[in-house]
């Protein structure tokens, strides 16, 4: 029987956290408070402390530290960069744009290296990313990207294969080819985080749970636990901002779900191959993200249903049966040889969306931070993020503070029901591009128009 829900297969692998941290005792002081013990709070707090070890940091967590999309997430630590360069360009310059990616790229090996100083155990497999090409029209975006990514610096690190290079690496039905980007890992995401969150305890930072903020204002937290008073507070919710007094409409809360197999035999797995265990995607417009874990299960994720009216969450990660159905057509696509597979877990959960769909980190004049909009690929980002955030929190001009995405202020969503409209209209829109070209047409243009209609392209 499938497990629905109770936040994710990643906890049913190691156990839900059996004990809370305490809540905020009454009315405190730091000297930074941080919103949100994620991946994006955790790291700020720890380069916080590595730069100035006597700072005073406090974290307040509503639930739990790792209980949303840093324990819910496809574990790719990609350092990609999934957003529109131009946009960036604009507001900068082509070199800014190529240093942002050049950092990005480098979180990786910043991620593992910290991982191996604390001793974080997150089943970490260094690896390629694949992204599969299945018809001629996907095979056309394929060699697109790799040009654009190449353009916008990733040269020596991103590059495209054929057909029979792809089935040796793993056997997809259809398969025209891939595109390969080096020097991405694979994780297992509650491990990282529930090891990350051990290691800013070490370091001396204070994470208080079951603490919700119902105010933010210059200088102060206002919780169900008593008021935090610091000179900065850094926002640090991502896909949760939403739930935040007077923030609703800041960032779209997008759903996102899996589904994990039971451990495959040795016999499926020979029919498949993926013996790199890279973490795996398409170029469908409702693109897929596999990886194949440490015991032999293939997880498969994708957008489901997109999107609940009024910016609402999920409960405790359970998805509804339309998108499990969605996600299994997936696996029993991309892998026949799983076909008879059981399916052990299936879970959702939310990332943050801004309206120009790029990704922003900054401070502002009121000493109130943030990070987030990482629109799916915040493993990797949300390292950058916290190191962003540490030296701006300090005063500091670094290479980081000088990047084009500090200090992006794009503005809001739509009321509803205009947001709720645009986001069905737009994944309404990718699914009868998908079939389209599936069916062999060539790449359609009716994408193209669901990305005008909500400002992704």
């Amino acid at each position: 029987m499938t497990t629905l829900g109770q936040l994710s297969f990643w906890y049913a692998d190691i156990g839900l956290p059996q004990s809370r941290r305490a809540p905020l005792p009454g009315d405190s002081e730091a000297d930074v408070a941080i919103i949100g013990a994620g991946y994006t709070g955790l790291w700020a707090a720890w380069y916080l402390k590595q730069l100035d070890p006597g700072l005073r940091v406090t974290l307040v967590e509503k639930h739990f530290a790792g209980y949303g999309a840093s324990g819910r997430n496809g574990g790719w630590l990609s350092g990609g960069f999934s957003w529109n360069h131009q946009r960036y360009a604009e507001t900068s310059s082509p070199e800014a744009v190529r240093a942002l990616v050049r950092a990005m790229s480098g979180t990786v090996d910043e991620v593992i290296a910290v991982a191996e100083e604390q001793g974080i155990d997150a089943d970490i497999r260094r690896g390629d990313e694949l992204m599969v090409a299945t018809n001629d029209a996907q095979h056309e975006r394929l060699k697109t990207e790799t040009e654009h990514r190449v353009h916008w610096g990733e040269e020596g690190r991103v590059f495209a294969i054929g057909a029979d290079e792809t089935r040796a690496r793993i056997r997809i039905p259809g398969a025209r080819g891939a595109m390969v980007v080096t020097g991405t890992a694979r994780i297992q995401p509650a491990k990282l985080v529930r090891g990350l969150a051990e290691a800013v305890e070490r370091a001396g930072a204070v994470i208080h749970e079951e603490t919700e903020v119902n105010g933010i204002a210059p200088g102060m937290l206002t919780t169900n636990r008593g008021c935090l008073r610091a000179p900065v507070i850094l926002r640090c919710t991502e896909g949760f901002t939403a739930t935040l007094p007077g923030l609703r409409r800041e960032w779209l809360p997008m759903n996102s779900a899996q589904i994990v197999t039971e451990p495959l035999s040795p016999e499926i797995w020979a029919q498949i191959g993926w013996d790199g265990h890279e973490i795996l995607g398409d170029f469908d417009h409702t693109y897929c993200y596999c990886q194949r874990t440490r015991e032999g299960r293939i997880t498969v994720g994708a957008r489901g249903v997109p999107y609940k009216f009024g910016s609402r969450l999920d409960r405790d990660g359970t998805p509804d049966a339309e998108t499990v159905r969605r996600l299994i057509a997936i696996l029993h696509r991309h892998f026949p040889a799983a076909r008879g597979a059981r399916i052990d877990h299936a879970w959702c959960g939310v990332l943050g969306v801004p309206r120009d769909w790029c990704a922003t980190v900054g401070l502002g004049a009121d000493g109130i931070g943030w990070a987030g909009g990482y629109v799916g690929t915040g493993v990797s980002t949300a390292n950058l993020a916290g190191r962003t955030l540490a030296d701006l929190a300090l005063g500091r001009q670094t290479d980081l503070t000088a990047l084009p995405w500090v200090n992006r202020r794009p503005r809001a969503w739509e009321p509803e029901p205009l947001r709720w409209l645009g986001v069905r209209a737009m994944y309404r829109l990718y699914g009868l591009a998908d079939r389209a070209e599936a069916a062999g047409g060539p790449p359609s243009r009716l994408a193209a128009w669901g990305n005008r209609l909500t400002g992704r392209g």
